[in-house]
């Protein structure tokens, strides 16, 4: 007999080669329909796997990561087989599973349309009709490739031949269908209840340029039809959100051909941008953060001292100066060790709290950019905070909370994660335990529940991310913190501790937007480009209705403006219907509408992008309502 812990505590007996399907149904008919897989000792299994020692099994659903993983990794592999039965001389390359649905990458002759994913979509149908079992089995290596060059599989070859010596190589196999593949899967096609194939997009072989472009079917799967009609609502209303488009129509940024990755900020673009750069500084003075400037190239030797140039390389870009290697920074943080480096500082000088709006540089693959939310360049708002070990506690307990009022005032909702030392690191194992320790306490103290995410910190130090949420449901990683012990002692940075001898200081780098012009994005999408009154480019525009209002227009304009309201006149000859509806597509707040009446009356006939029409207003009043929506940020 082997003993089975389970998730909630509770421990039960079975016989040796019990699967973990049996043990589901020995708990409830109704947890053995819902399981999907199984967790046993932290890997993810299938339900037909066979336990044969004691172990922890947590049963997987798809309201789990891994039981939601081999859902929708099973119905790629439904996809494929859809694939090769419609179209038998494509090449398969991978279909995982990924974090909204899955996609497959194909080595076909032809090209794949929109119109043949519906064929491919009604394929699959069948499939799952079917209820083909998925069965695993393994082969020895030489066994595997002879295996995958006999079914035509050059890509399945490669892939087995970079698998390390002696292991056995594991296939699924589904009907006619075999794929290689580590799994887990369902127990059968006819689990899967509901899906969408997406869209088709070109995708370099291992993301190389340098190999073959394939075609990469995307899609998505649930367990419920309601859900994928519930996600593909909030696809088609991110597709109206998208800040690309939206970004050109209200003349805010743009992408041009001569700058890939390099975005262009137009007149109300920059008026946004400015807004929250200064919104940035105001709060940061508040919190005794001091502003500065480093430089956007810098020698070879700081980026060797850094640990940059041997674990960033890749994505920084160079420039040869004077006969010497110099590169254009991909981030901010040695730039500010030398600010820390120019003076000797005693212990009562720290903690010191250093901001920057510095521009990086990053190099990314063509493929991977995507409008402002991927880009070559953008300004980070980073901050360097230089303490004794003594101050970690508070200094991460300050940006947690400023970090937070950043984040309410926009209206977003976050979840938290922390991330634990990568294998690519630089640091001794004692610096990283006390460093994430820290991170960690000071999380429990707050009170915020997080995940953690192994191995996924920074190269020189865990972390603390920040996920936030936007109105249809998506979230987006942007505010960090993270310590660092290891730059400090790469610069030889020290203080005058109380003993008068000199001691090591550690860092937090840390950013609440992240990127200036990815947060933009974000926002764009967020509020539709409806933003907000005080972040809105134009707060209010004045429409007249015929040429002999035109004055008072003017006068209206300029006591707005004189009050620090961003306001435009549409004089104009035109219909008031149609000023009014182009006005309401350029999102502005207010539309300020001036008649006789009005003109006689000093007053404005209010219409509100939100609520519609507000009736007439008496001038003073408009203002001291848009003033004091602007003060609190409403």
């Amino acid at each position: 007999m082997i003993k089975v812990t389970l998730k909630d505590g509770s421990t039960k007996e079975y016989n040796e080669g019990t699967t973990i399907r049996e043990v589901a149904e020995s708990i409830s008919a109704g947890l053995a329909r819902a399981a999907l897989a199984g967790e046993v000792d932290g890997a993810v299994k299938d339900l037909n796997y066979r336990l044969d020692k004691d172990c922890k099994l947590s049963l997987l659903t798809f309201d789990d990561e891994g039981g939601k993983h081999a859902y929708r990794h099973t119905t790629s592999h439904v996809m494929a087989q859809a694939v090769k039965r419609l179209y038998p001389n494509v090449k398969l390359a991978i279909g995982p599973s990924i974090d909204t649905g899955f996609y497959y990458d194909f080595d076909a002759d032809k090209t794949f349309s929109i119109e043949e994913l519906e064929s491919i979509e009604k394929e699959m149908e069948k499939i799952i009709k079917e209820d083909l079992p998925l069965e695993r089995f393994a082969l020895p290596r030489d066994e595997a490739i002879k295996f995958m060059e006999e079914k035509g599989e050059p890509y399945k070859v490669e892939l087995i031949r970079d698998l390390p010596q002696g292991e056995e190589i594991s296939f699924y196999k589904q009907g006619e269908f075999v794929d290689l593949c580590a799994g887990p899967h369902l127990p059968s096609t006819g689990k899967i209840k509901a899906f969408k194939l997406l869209s088709v997009a070109g995708a370099y072989w291992r993301g190389s340029e340098k190999n073959k472009m394939l075609q990469r079917i995307y899609g998505t799967s649930f367990a419920k039809k309601s859900e994928l009609d519930e996600y593909l609502f909030r696809l088609e209303e991110a597709k109206k959100r998208d800040h690309r488009k939206l970004g050109r129509e209200l003349d805010l940024f743009d992408i041009l051909d001569e700058g890939p990755g390099f975005p262009f900020f137009m007149p109300k673009g920059m008026v946004l941008r400015n807004l929250l750069e200064d919104y940035w500084r105001d709060e940061h003075k508040k919190r005794g953060y001091q502003e500065i400037k480093t430089p956007v190239i810098l020698n070879k030797d700081l980026w060797l001292r850094s640990g940059h140039w041997e674990n960033y390389r890749e994505n920084m870009y160079t420039v040869e100066i004077d006969d010497s290697d110099f590169a254009i920074k991909p981030m901010n943080c040695p730039g500010g060790m030398l600010v820390f480096k120019r003076k000797l500082h005693s212990y009562r000088d720290l903690p010191q709290r250093m901001g920057e709006l510095g521009l990086v540089h990053r190099h990314e693959l063509s493929g991977a950019l995507h409008g402002l939310m991927r880009v070559r360049c953008f300004t980070q708002d980073d901050a360097h905070i230089f303490m004794t070990p003594e101050q970690i506690k508070d200094e991460v307990a300050g940006v947690i909370d400023l970090i937070d009022s950043f984040y309410r005032v926009f209206g977003f909702k976050y979840h938290v994660e922390l991330s634990t030392r990568p294998e690519k690191s630089i640091g001794t194992d004692e610096q990283w335990e006390v460093s994430t320790a820290a991170l960690r306490q000071a999380l429990d103290d707050k009170g915020i529940k997080y995940k953690v995410n192994e191995g996924d910190g920074a190269f020189y130090g865990p972390k603390i991310d920040f996920h936030l949420e936007d109105s249809i449901g998506r979230t987006w990683q942007c505010g960090t913190i993270q310590l660092d012990m290891n730059l400090p002692e790469r610069f030889d940075l020290t203080y005058i501790g109380a003993d008068g001898e000199k001691h090591r200081p550690v860092m937090i780098h840390r950013v609440v937007f992240g990127s200036i012009e990815r947060f933009i994005a974000i926002l764009t999408e967020h509020f539709a480009g409806a933003f907000p009154t005080w972040l809105a480019p134009v707060q209010a525009k004045i429409l007249s209705i015929v040429e002999k209002h035109h004055p008072y227009v003017l006068e209206v304009q300029k006591l707005l403006e004189d009050r620090g309201i961003r306001v435009e006149a549409d004089l104009r000859n035109e219909k008031i219907g149609y000023k009014i509806r182009e006005a309401q597509m350029q999102k502005v707040p207010y539309m300020l509408v001036v008649g006789d009446k009005e003109m006689d009356n000093r007053a404005v006939a209010v219409r509100s992008r939100k609520d519609g029409d507000l009736g007439s207003m008496a001038l003073e009043d408009f203002l001291g309502k848009i003033l004091e929506e602007v003060r609190t940020k409403a």
